[in-house]
């Protein structure tokens, strides 16, 4: 028998070969000017804000770094001092000192009663009531206003001498102080403004209750919890990142606190610097006493200061907060 003869092998035409690198080759160049072309349109769009880093937030930011280690009187050259400035804050001021001491009660009397406030009226606003939307806006419309100046106006006359406070108190029959102009009380006024100003935290409250799961409830109570272990045992666990963003918020804004205590002592820190916080006294030494190198060193050791805090706050963080893939 003879052999069946062997399959036949399609040549390939070396015209088809060759066209398809060539229309890969050609794609490529075209691909990467258009992913070229719309990085360039991204930094375009980005150019304001890059713009707005370098110029109003870096280049400060450097520039105050600098003035830190000079004498600077915003009138003449500055002079360049070292660390004078820095062991001057913790030697030979006692205002500095003091100043530090106020803003430190202010911030950990504050911010707990803020937080506090916040939660209470959350959980109060989370239930089933009519007219919810107005409620809510009416408990947020202090934290709109409250870093204004005519709030502190308002709480300046609401605690004064004759104020609101002290004729409703006087109905009683209680001679009640001038809140504002005795140095007992003149801060815890302040705290309780901010107190008061409660509103942004509560909408993050709120918006964190919204999220626990209602099923969680059922079967609590099912077992016969009763609202308080419901309150502790899912409500607080499930919002500790809520709890730790407000936290963490609420003490960078409460070091940084100015326009209240402006306000309700003039300018001064008064009486007896009993409000005078750590943002006035820089604003004095800077503005008022054009003590500029000085301010800037004292606006880096606030700076300091807030990072510290904050970092300790992410680091005991991983033992209450819990999140829900824990």
């Amino acid at each position: 028998m003879e052999a069946p003869p062997p399959a036949s092998r399609s040549i390939p035409d070396d015209r088809t070969t060759a066209s398809k690198p060539t229309a890969k080759r050609m794609a490529r160049p075209l691909k990467r000017r258009r992913a070229a072309r719309q990085q360039y349109e991204a930094y375009l769009f980005l150019l304001p804000w890059f713009a707005g880093l370098l110029i109003l937030t870096a280049g400060p930011l450097a520039a105050s770094l600098y003035l830190s280690f000079t004498d600077f009187d915003l009138l003449g050259s500055p002079n360049w001092v070292g660390l004078a400035n820095y062991i001057d804050l913790f030697t030979y001021d006692p205002r500095y000192l003091g100043a530090f001491t106020v803003t430190f009660i202010y911030v950990f009397l504050g911010v707990p009663l803020h937080l506090a406030f916040a939660l209470l009226v959350a959980i109060l606003l989370n239930q089933k009531v009519r007219a919810l939307g107005v409620f809510r806006g009416i408990y947020y419309l202090p934290s709109l206003l409250g870093g204004s100046v005519a709030v502190a106006v308002m709480w300046r006359q609401l605690f004064g001498d004759g104020g609101v406070v002290n004729q409703a108190l006087g109905l009683f029959g209680i001679d009640a102080p001038n809140w504002i102009s005795n140095p007992r009380y003149a801060l815890y006024t302040l705290i309780l403004l901010h107190a008061w100003q409660f509103g942004s935290a509560m909408v993050i409250f709120l918006a964190g209750l919204k999220q626990v799961p209602q099923e969680l409830y059922d079967a609590a109570e099912i077992d016969g919890a009763g609202r308080w272990r419901q309150f502790r045992h899912i409500t607080l666990p499930m919002i500790t990142p809520v709890i730790f963003f407000n936290l963490v918020m609420g003490i960078i804004h409460s070091f940084q606190a100015f326009t209240s205590a402006y306000i309700v002592s003039g300018g001064t820190g008064g009486p007896s610097d009993s409000t005078l916080f750590y943002t006035l006294y820089l604003y004095q030494e800077g503005f008022t006493s054009f003590h500029m190198g000085y301010a800037s060193a004292m606006a880096w050791v606030l700076l300091v200061v807030i990072a510290f805090f904050t970092a300790i706050n992410f680091a005991f963080s991983r033992r209450w907060v819990f999140y829900g893939d824990q």
